[in-house]
C-alpha cells in the first residue's frame, strides 16, 4: 500500500480527502501545521508522496518543499492551492514541486494526477527512465525518441518540449510556464510565436492527423495539455 502526507489545515477537505484516497487504496497520514509535517517525515521517511496546501498556520507549502529539496529528499509533491495565476503555478514547479492542482477540484481528477506522478516516480527508481504515453517512447538516458520502435528525430527544443508535457500528462501547462521551462543550454529565450511553432511541429511528427490533434491539445485561454 502507497503512503501519502496530506498537509492541509482545512478539516472538511481533510476528511473528503483521507476517505476518499483510503478509498482508492493509499494509507494516508495528516498534518495540519508544517510543524506538525516535519515531525512526520522525521519519523515516517518512508511516504511515497506528499500533497502540500500552500497556505498553513505556520508557513507556506513552497517554503517546506525547498527545504525538503534542499536536504536530498526527492519524493514527489503535488501542491493543493486556491490560486491559479501564473507567478504561483512557477514558484510551485520552481521550489521542486512535481504537480499543482487548484482548488476546488474533482477527486477523480486528483487521484488520476496521484496515480500518474507515482508511475512517474516508479520508473526513475527503477532506473528504467523511459517516459512511454501509447507507442511513443522517450528515453531520458539516451536522449532518444521512438513511436512504435522506430526512431523519430527532434531538435533540442522540440525534444525538451515533448518531455515536459509527457512529464505533466493530463495536466494544464499554461505558455508561460512552457515559455519559462523552455530556454536553452545557452541561456537564450524562446518567445511565444516559437513555441507555437514547436507545439506545431511536435503535432506533425506525433499525430496522425496533426490539424486534430489528440493528443497535444490547446486549452483556450490556458495553454496545452498531453492527454494519453
Amino acid at each position: 500500500m502507497q503512503k501519502i502526507l496530506l498537509l492541509e489545515d482545512d478539516i472538511s477537505l481533510v476528511d473528503g480527502l483521507t476517505y476518499s484516497l483510503k478509498k482508492n487504496g493509499y494509507e494516508i497520514e495528516v498534518a495540519r501545521t508544517i510543524k506538525e509535517a516535519f515531525r512526520l517525515l522525521g519519523e515516517q521517511p518512508d511516504f511515497d508522496l506528499l500533497l502540500f496546501d500552500v497556505t498553513l498556520p505556520d508557513g507556506n507549502g513552497f517554503a517546506l518543499c525547498e527545504k525538503l529539496r534542499e536536504s536530498g529528499n526527492q519524493v514527489p509533491i503535488i501542491f493543493l492551492t486556491a490560486s491559479d495565476e501564473e507567478t504561483s503555478v512557477i514558484r510551485g514547479l520552481d521550489c521542486g514541486g512535481d504537480d499543482y492542482i487548484t482548488k476546488p477540484f474533482k477527486l477523480g481528477e486528483l487521484c488520476s494526477r496521484i496515480r500518474a506522478l507515482l508511475r512517474r516516480s516508479s520508473l526513475g527508481s527503477t532506473g528504467e527512465n523511459v517516459l512511454r504515453s501509447g507507442d511513443l517512447s522517450v528515453n531520458l538516458a539516451e536522449g532518444r525518441v521512438s513511436i512504435g520502435g522506430e526512431p523519430v528525430e527532434f531538435t533540442g527544443a522540440e525534444y525538451r518540449l515533448l518531455c515536459l508535457l509527457l512529464q505533466n500528462s493530463g495536466r494544464i501547462l499554461t505558455r508561460g510556464v512552457l515559455l519559462d521551462r523552455l530556454w536553452d543550454g545557452a541561456g537564450n529565450f524562446v518567445d511565444d510565436n516559437t513555441l507555437s511553432v514547436y507545439v506545431r511541429r511536435l503535432r506533425e511528427k506525433l499525430e496522425k492527423n496533426p490539424s486534430k490533434p489528440e493528443h497535444l491539445i490547446t486549452v483556450r485561454g490556458s495553454g496545452y495539455q498531453w492527454k494519453e
